[in-house]
Parts: C-alpha cells; sequence; structure tokens
C-alpha cells in the first residue's frame, strides 16, 4: 500500500491539484496539513466521488488536518490528549488493512517562527506533549505511522544552507533534539532508508525563486514504528505538483509499504 502526506498550504486553493494528483497518484491513504477551512467547508461529497472516505479536523484560516483514505477509517482522535490546544494540528485513526489495522497519525507542527518567541515556547512545549502522547499511541498500536509537516531539518543535509541558517527556526538544535526524541520511541524516517539524491527538499519558499533555485528544506516526513520497517520499500518526494500552476510551497512524499508477513 502507498500513503502520502501533502501540506497543501489551503485546500481551498489546492482542491484540483489534490484531485489531479490523486488520479495520477491513487494513493490508498492521503494525509493533508493547512487545510485552512473549517468542517463544514471540506468537500467531503467530492472526495468521495474520487473513492476517498475522510476523517477532518479543520480550521478557519490556519492549520486543520484530514486522513483520506480508500478504505473506512475509525477510531479518530483530534489533537494531542492531555494538551489543551485550540490549534487544529493533529487527528489519528484507524485504518483497516490486508496486513491488520494500521496507526495513522497526521500532524501540522508548530512552526514556531523564531527561536526565543512566544511561538517557538509553544512549539517546544507542543513537541514534549506530542512526544508522550505518541508513546501511548505505539503502545496500544505497534503497527503506526506518523507523519506530516514537522517544521524540523532533521540534520544539516535537509538544508539548502545549514551553515548560514544554523540554528535558525527549523534548523535549531532544540528542534533536532525533539525530532530525535521521536525515533527513540523506535520511529524510523523512511525516507531516510534508501539512498537519495543530494538536496532533497520538499518544501521551497515562494519567493526568491526558492524552488528554481532549489533553496530548500526537507521538513515533511514520514516516521514508521519497528514492525513497520521491514514492510518499507520505498520513500520518494513527487517534486511535479510544485512545478504546477499555483502551487503548495510543499511537495507530496510517498511511502510504499509491501504487504505484512
Amino acid at each position: 500500500m502507498k500513503i502520502a502526506t501533502w501540506n497543501v498550504n489551503s485546500l481551498t486553493a489546492r482542491l484540483q491539484h489534490v484531485l489531479d494528483w490523486l488520479i495520477a497518484n491513487p494513493v490508498d491513504v492521503l494525509c493533508l496539513q493547512e487545510l485552512k477551512m473549517t468542517d463544514d467547508k471540506f468537500p467531503l461529497e467530492v472526495l468521495k466521488s474520487a473513492g476517498y472516505e475522510a476523517a477532518v479536523f479543520g480550521q478557519k484560516t490556519y492549520n486543520g488536518v484530514a486522513i483520506l483514505s480508500l478504505a473506512p477509517v475509525r477510531d479518530v482522535v483530534k489533537n494531542i490528549e492531555n494538551f489543551a490546544d485550540e490549534q487544529s494540528r493533529v487527528i489519528a485513526a484507524t485504518i483497516e488493512t490486508p496486513s491488520g489495522p494500521l496507526r495513522v497519525v497526521n500532524c501540522y507542527f508548530v512552526n514556531g517562527q523564531e527561536p526565543g518567541s512566544e511561538k517557538f515556547a509553544y512549539k517546544m512545549k507542543w513537541l514534549g506533549a506530542l512526544h508522550d502522547y505518541l508513546a501511548r499511541e505505539i503502545a496500544a498500536h505497534p503497527n503506526l505511522v506518523l507523519l506530516g509537516d514537522f517544521n524540523v531539518t532533521p540534520e544539516d543535509r535537509d538544508s539548502f544552507d545549514p551553515v548560514g541558517l544554523k540554528e535558525t527556526i527549523h534548523h535549531t538544535t532544540e528542534e533536532r533534539n525533539h525530532f530525535k526524541a521521536l525515533l527513540d520511541l523506535g520511529l524510523t524516517d523512511s525516507f531516510r532508508m534508501f539512498e537519495q539524491p543530494e538536496k532533497s527538499f520538499s518544501w521551497w519558499d515562494y519567493r526568491m525563486l526558492g524552488y528554481q533555485k532549489n533553496r530548500g528544506l526537507r521538513i515533511d516526513h514520514i516516521l514508521v514504528s519497528e514492525p513497520l520497517v521491514p514492510r518499507v520499500t520505498g520513500c520518494v518526494i513527487d517534486r511535479v505538483p510544485r512545478k504546477w500552476e499555483k502551487p503548495s510551497d510543499h511537495a507530496p512524499v510517498v511511502l510504499e509499504l509491501g504487504p505484512g508477513a
């Protein structure tokens, strides 16, 4: 099966892009971030006509996440349990697959603005709460995928300018330590399981010819739990939609899983 993540930077603006991409890439599960719409505005019927069920957690103007699935979803949980938050950033659901139940946790991580700011402090608290929540989720659901826009470059090679951007937002030691803490829960960065081209990025600024000059960051990730690692057969960034007219500033990331034992 194939599972993808894509920050669409407004589903209102990018719905046709999503539909076109799904026709060319009929993945089993597509997780979206930055819907920038309330639940009542979500195009459920349009996506259902394309064959997809949806679990949605929207928000006006900002944030918003959704899980699209060819198979029914159940046991949906919104946001981090035991962490008070007004933002719509996390949605989790269980999907029945031929290899058994799969827990999918779709997140739009806090941006954080800049180190030392109130928004950065919020990001640190949020990341700590997410870690504790995922520890419980993994214990309850051994087959788990954590994916989304993490707003973190795990390593220097995930940034177009690791020296010039050292210790700036997305590149700080604190953020990278939180990413490592997620891996320490038993999660694996599926993209790094394979040899990848140098300067492989998933986000490019709209300004200053960011995409054309490949001045990007790899901040969209798919992490898999230990039992899923043997089933991972590929993980790629699909840059094609970033070339379309009026694109999202993010590209989809696609994970491929082989059958279970």
